[in-house]
C-alpha cells in the first residue's frame, strides 16, 4: 500500500534529532513540522523565519504567517525574521 504525503512526513520527522536546525522546502516538507512533537528542533522557512511551527488550528490562522508554499503556520517563542 502507497503511504500518504502525512505519512512520509511523519517517517521524515522520525530522523530529526534534538538540537537540529532543518529546512523546510515546499510540499511535503512542509508537512514534517506538524510532526515534530517535543524535539528540541529548530525549522526554518525559505520565506525569511527562524523557529517555525506546526499548522494552525482551524481558526487560528494569521494569513501574515506563511510558509514557502503560501501554508499558514504558526509563530513559536523561539522565531526569528530576517530578510
Amino acid at each position: 500500500m502507497p503511504w500518504d504525503r502525512n505519512q512520509m512526513a511523519e517517517r521524515a520527522a522520525r530522523e530529526l534529532e534534538d538540537g537540529m536546525y532543518v529546512n523546510l522546502g515546499i510540499g511535503i516538507p512542509t508537512l514534517v513540522a506538524n510532526y515534530v512533537g517535543a524535539k528540541d528542533i529548530t525549522l526554518q522557512s525559505e520565506n525569511g523565519m527562524l523557529g517555525m511551527g506546526p499548522f494552525p488550528f482551524e481558526g487560528e490562522e494569521d494569513p501574515d504567517l506563511i510558509n514557502a508554499g503560501k501554508q499558514t503556520i504558526t509563530e513559536l517563542k523561539r522565531t526569528a525574521y530576517f530578510d
